[in-house]
């Protein structure tokens, strides 16, 4: 009797492009100069991404905008998170509590960290003209720099996942 072995090498990942923003500003602020200068309408979802981390409720806020004519979906997440614990230290005495906060930094993407904020960039067709769009937000005074990231190298790409 005869053994068929079916091969199944067809990658389903949908294809996007990950744009790398350096920049200080808050993400709202980030959001607005990248709607002003791009003429993009990114809004804030809902819903924001959220990871549970050692029984910590981490929460990135997300932005997203749907071109209908061009077929292509953008995505602006920051890539750090600071959650802050707090603990109280009783000494003893009736009044005598001492409060402590530990704060720490939880990142999206954590073989990136030096990266403010990820562009997610999702095309139907592929006609997305990366160039201009790099060209655009480099010239955007508050940013630092912003380049594109080569997807294969994202050990993380589980937390790129966004529906």
């Amino acid at each position: 009797m005869a053994h068929h072995k079916l091969l199944f090498d067809e990658d389903f990942e949908e294809p996007f492009t990950i744009i790398a923003i350096h920049c200080s500003e808050e993400v709202y602020k980030v959001a607005y100069l990248l709607n002003l200068h791009l003429g993009m309408k990114l809004r804030r979802k809902k819903t924001d991404l959220d990871f549970s981390n050692d029984g910590l409720m981490i929460t990135f806020p997300l932005y997203d905008f749907a071109d209908a004519h061009k077929y292509t979906h953008f995505y602006l997440i920051g890539n750090k998170c600071r959650s802050a614990e707090a603990s109280l230290q009783s000494s003893g005495g009736l009044f005598a509590e001492l409060a402590s906060e530990k704060s720490t930094i939880h990142y999206l993407l954590p073989e990136f960290k030096k990266v403010d904020y990820f562009l997610k960039v999702y095309s139907d067709f592929e006609t997305v003209p990366l160039r201009r769009i790099l060209s655009q937000i480099n010239e955007i005074k508050q940013v630092i720099s912003a380049y594109t990231l080569e997807t294969a190298n994202i050990k993380s790409r589980n937390n790129l996942i966004f529906d």
